[in-house]
């Protein structure tokens, strides 16, 4: 008997290792980086500077943020601005999405205009504990909540001390919000409040799920008042399936309402999970799309 099971489990450990592979050998492989996520030696390099801030809007939360100027940039010409969600993933340059090189080489290109970045951390309470210098503990309540407060924050607060140094474009065209997960609902609920004053929204596997009611936006788009913004949404079917809903189906539903009620919007769907292994290579072209109309090159190529 004892034999036997040590037989019995060796063929199920051999069979489960070759399930394991033929899984991994039919699971699609990410897509790579392109040249524009590469640094690029001709397109000039633009600069990024460390701020922190103290909120009123969400009282007693600290948070830090990031400028990106490009090279380019022109004080007696105003700029876009694009706000990010998460903004210390963001503003890495060997991470996910790569921001300041990828806006380096679109703006040189003139895929997109001249932008400047402002990425934001979530905001937390009390001091960060030693090792984690963005102790999120108020991020959920500030990204998933469908209400005007984190946009406030960034129209009120935040966007008037970044006005103090640089020039910002007014038109409410040349300004767009992004983020991922939560800061994905969150820059769709920041343009949903205020699409007078943001138009442009890229959401990579956004939260439209029920943590805070998110997954009552398909309804709302439906039957609600229209808003003229432009929305880019990307997630993937192995996304994240758990008591607050299905991502996957959440993103669906929020693209079929878009469609139904004929607004400006693109997706893109693959197989891939919560994380940033797809829509980090796919950033660039997504830019390339929400920027289509004032990009100084011309119209950029869409996304398919």
């Amino acid at each position: 008997m004892i034999v036997f099971g040590r037989l019995a489990l060796a063929v199920f450990l051999v069979a489960a290792v070759l399930l394991s592979s033929a899984a991994a050998a039919q699971a699609p492989a990410p897509p790579a980086y392109g040249p524009d996520s590469e640094r690029q030696a001709d397109a000039p390099r633009g600069t990024v500077t460390r701020h922190s801030f103290e909120s009123k809007v969400f009282a007693d939360t600290k948070r830090d943020y990031w400028v990106y100027v490009p090279a380019q940039y022109d004080p007696k010409k105003p700029a876009a601005l694009m706000v990010f969600q998460d903004g210390q993933n963001y503003v890495k340059e060997n991470g996910g999405f790569r921001v300041p090189v990828v806006f380096d080489n679109l703006i040189h290109q003139g895929a997109m205009p001249v932008t400047i970045a402002v990425l934001i951390a979530p905001g937390h309470k009390g001091e960060a504990p030693p090792g984690n210098a963005f102790k999120r503990n108020n991020r959920s309540f500030e990204y998933d909540t469908l209400s005007g407060d984190y946009v406030r924050m960034l129209i009120e607060e935040i966007i008037p001390e970044v006005r103090k140094d640089y020039t910002l474009a007014e038109d409410r065209k040349m300004r767009a919000i992004c983020g991922s997960s939560s800061g994905g609902i969150c820059a769709f609920t920041a343009a949903w409040q205020r699409p007078d004053y943001f138009h442009k929204v890229l959401s990579f596997i956004g939260s439209f799920t029920n943590i805070r009611g998110g997954h009552n936006y398909p309804a709302l788009i439906r039957k609600g008042e229209l808003r003229d913004i432009k929305v880019f949404l990307q997630d993937g079917s192995a996304d994240l399936d758990n008591a607050h809903g299905n991502w996957w189906l959440g993103n669906q539903q929020m693209a079929a309402a878009l469609k139904f009620r004929d607004y400006d919007y693109k997706t893109a769907w693959g197989a891939g999970g919560h994380n940033s292994k797809e829509a980090g290579p796919l950033f660039p072209e997504s830019l390339k799309w929400l920027w289509r109309a004032e990009a100084p090159g011309g119209r950029a190529k869409t996304v398919r």
